[in-house]
């Protein structure tokens, strides 16, 4: 039977109900929650789902302390069969994956944070990746690193920030999903320190992105993805600027920029599958699906219940059932009867893809709907049917897992800067 991408896309889709001692000293325990508990505000809509992300937070606390060796995080806990039985092996190392981590486990209590990290906390983590991004040149590993120094660490990482400047104002294309990350790492420091150079290059590469569909394409400006790929942009592309745009809004009110978090948002969920799936690719010129597989589990339990949920919190609108049948899928998928969720190992499958060969459909369909908006050829549902398992899990998706639902109060305490009890704090790396 073949997948139905299409689904209502009205106009307004509303749901409803290391360094120095003196930088390296720790902050006293604080709350780190603000008014918007965004479990109990779940809980107030879906007790089932209220219940679902309690479990999912249990299992990320302890599948991370497998994924973490000698103060970093690996790239991959992979599912491999020794022998006659199957095992998980951790393999690769990710210093992006690592700040995600300390994002995460900065909402959570110092005991947990310490038996996770191995004695450390989530301030020790951020201050290391800190360091280590100062000698990258990976975008994506600088912005992180630099929002997580902000966030978890509580100091500015002032080269990371002029790395992150000089970037952003070359006429080099970049990847929207890092300039969305350098706009949250830029909101999320202005307490420390001036990134306002950074903020506003960010926020207009960011903007200039913006297609009338309301979706974003995956390179700012998206013919630097080629004439055959320039009209799409993947899930990440969409869930990172509603992220950014909706902070931008609430630390320095701007119409615009809530108005494009919306639009996107509004999109997203108008597009989402029967099941709650959060699809792949989509086309920045209709506003359609271009192929919806692999679907991530990361989508439906962090990444998008993540940004949604800092759309409401800076004011916009309620996208709450969206979030809830996404995060039902995990547990309620039709491809395939092959459970994602093992509780037992601490880990959440990465993703239910296509048996396909080298991504096969993605790259007809990218061509097909190049060509013509919308076109695609029939019979690919079911010579490459959607069911199977990704068996690896990876640190980010955890690290986002307990982001996304233990932040509450992130967004809203970007209002008022800087922080009463917290000396700004800059870090020359």
């Amino acid at each position: 039977m073949p997948i139905d991408f299409q689904h209502s896309l009205s106009s307004r889709t509303q749901n409803t109900p290391s360094g120095s001692s003196e930088h390296r000293r720790h902050p006293p325990e604080q709350g780190r929650t603000g008014t918007f508990d965004r479990l109990e505000t779940i809980e107030s809509i879906s007790r089932a789902t209220r219940t679902q992300a309690d479990r999912f937070l249990d299992i990320a606390k302890r599948g991370l302390p497998r994924m973490h060796q000698s103060c970093a995080f690996g790239h991959t806990l992979r599912a491999v069969k020794e022998n006659s039985h199957w095992t998980e092996r951790l393999e690769g190392d990710s210093l992006r994956y690592a700040s995600i981590v300390a994002l995460g486990l900065s909402y959570v209590d110092k005991a947990t944070q310490q038996r996770i990290l191995s004695g450390d906390t989530a301030f020790d983590l951020a201050h290391t990746c800190a360091a280590r991004a100062a000698t990258s040149a990976d975008m994506g590993a600088i912005a992180l690193a630099a929002w997580a120094a902000a966030e978890a660490g509580r100091f500015h990482a002032v080269p990371l920030f002029r790395q992150l400047a000089q970037l952003l104002a070359s006429d080099a294309p970049i990847a929207t999903v890092h300039c969305a990350w350098a706009l949250s790492a830029g909101l999320a420091a202005q307490q420390f320190g001036d990134t306002g150079d950074v903020v506003s290059l960010a926020t207009k590469r960011l903007m200039s992105g913006l297609s009338s569909s309301g979706l974003f394409p995956h390179m700012l400006p998206a013919s630097a993805s080629g004439r055959l790929r320039a009209h799409i942009g993947c899930f990440a592309d969409q869930v990172y600027p509603i992220q950014a745009l909706s902070r931008l809004h609430a630390a320095q009110p701007n119409a615009m920029a809530l108005s494009a978090a919306e639009a996107c948002a509004e999109r997203i969920c108008a597009l989402q599958g029967p099941s709650g799936q959060w699809w792949w690719h989509y086309d920045t010129r209709n506003g359609g699906v271009v192929e919806g597989y692999p679907v991530y589990s990361v989508h439906q339990h962090a990444m998008a219940p993540m940004a949604l949920l800092d759309l409401r919190e800076a004011g916009g609108r309620d996208h709450s059932q969206a979030i809830i049948k996404g995060m039902r899928w995990l547990d309620e998928h039709p491809e395939t009867s092959a459970p994602l969720v093992a509780s037992e190992k601490g880990v959440i499958w990465r993703k239910v893809a296509r048996r396909e060969p080298r991504k096969a459909v993605r790259a007809i369909s990218a061509v097909t709907t190049a060509l013509m908006p919308g076109l695609h050829i029939p019979g690919l549902d079911m010579l490459f049917p959607p069911i199977r398992v990704d068996y690896e899990c990876r640190p980010y998706e955890l690290g986002w897992l307990i982001y996304a639902w233990c932040s509450g109060g992130v967004v809203a305490r970007l209002t008022s800067s800087p922080v009463g009890d917290m000396p700004a704090s800059f870090k020359e790396i």
